[in-house]
């Protein structure tokens, strides 16, 4: 990683505001966890639009190259301004900016973007380029947007199951280093209480499921909490679709973590109406997390 010693955070850089809010709040994280930043800004010259009699192809090339360092030098004053001593580095690729976030990703502490972009990055977080970013980067992505407040706890979606453990494991450091509480979700809904009732032939409350869920929580957070005893933590079982649950738990969150695979409530969260509303409407950054 060219004279990286520590695994970077990695940002998609595109001279967007979005772009810089990512390369702040990544500063940040560098910062507590003493690790580098690495920018990456990708371009490529476009394949129509631009008549040979119009514009040369050279130098076009030359001009997207300035604009790129221009962005990078923006972005790594950026990082500077917002945790002074933090290692950057910046690295411009002529390529197409999934398949090279993917590649930084596998090097990376974890992945940072922005919730829109221009350049290359235009519409990085809009359907199917969302989804292979969080389906295929080697380590977690975080979506920075609505607003990022130096308050407030870290929230993570629990699904129940053990795929969620690298989120709930995410989260809980996360809480940790920004000296956050913690606020553990776990959604149910009707589908649930009917397929219950339907196999005990009625016999199941509404109360017996949210003990049940209440307990599958508690286990899936004790050994979390015994490695993290400094994090308060807030368990909250709610009856209500994860999409919902979370953008209403999440309003005052200074970030929100789910995993990328579940089952239950959270089956496919990052694959279709769920990823997209958390993507394009949570009111803090997201963090994706793969299972390890």
């Amino acid at each position: 990683m060219d004279n990286l010693v520590a695994p970077p955070v990695v940002v998609g850089v595109d001279g967007s505001a979005t772009a810089l809010d990512a390369v702040v709040w990544a500063a940040d994280d560098c910062a507590r966890h003493h690790v580098p930043l690495l920018l990456v800004h990708c371009y490529s010259l476009p394949t129509r639009g631009y008549p040979d009699m119009l514009v040369n192809a050279q130098e076009l090339l030359t001009t997207l190259q300035d604009l790129g360092k221009q962005w990078l030098d923006e972005a790594a004053v950026a990082a500077v301004a917002a945790a002074p001593g933090i290692a950057v580095q910046t690295r411009s690729v002529m390529t197409a900016d999934i398949p090279q976030l993917i590649d930084e990703s596998a090097h990376a502490r974890m992945v940072v973007v922005g919730s829109r972009g221009l350049g290359g990055f235009t519409g990085i977080l809009l359907g199917s380029t969302a989804a292979a970013l969080a389906a295929h980067a080697h380590s977690p992505t975080v979506v920075v947007r609505g607003t990022t407040t130096a308050d407030g706890p870290v929230v993570v979606g629990v699904d129940g199951s053990p795929t969620s453990e690298a989120a709930i494991g995410f989260a809980f450091e996360a809480a940790s280093v920004r000296e956050a509480p913690l606020t553990a979700v776990l959604s149910w809904t009707d589908s649930l209480l009917e397929g219950r009732v339907q196999s005990t032939l009625f016999a199941t409350a509404e109360g017996e499921i949210v003990q049940e869920q209440e307990r599958v929580l508690a286990e899936r957070l004790a050994g979390w909490q015994e490695k993290y005893p400094d994090v308060p933590v807030e368990r909250l079982v709610v009856r209500d679709r994860p999409a919902a649950a979370l953008l209403r738990i999440a309003e005052h969150a200074r970030l929100l973590v789910v995993g990328s695979r579940g089952h239950g409530g959270f089956t496919g969260m990052l694959l279709g109406s769920t990823s997209q509303a958390l993507v394009n409407h949570a009111p803090c950054p997201v963090a994706i997390v793969r299972p390890v």
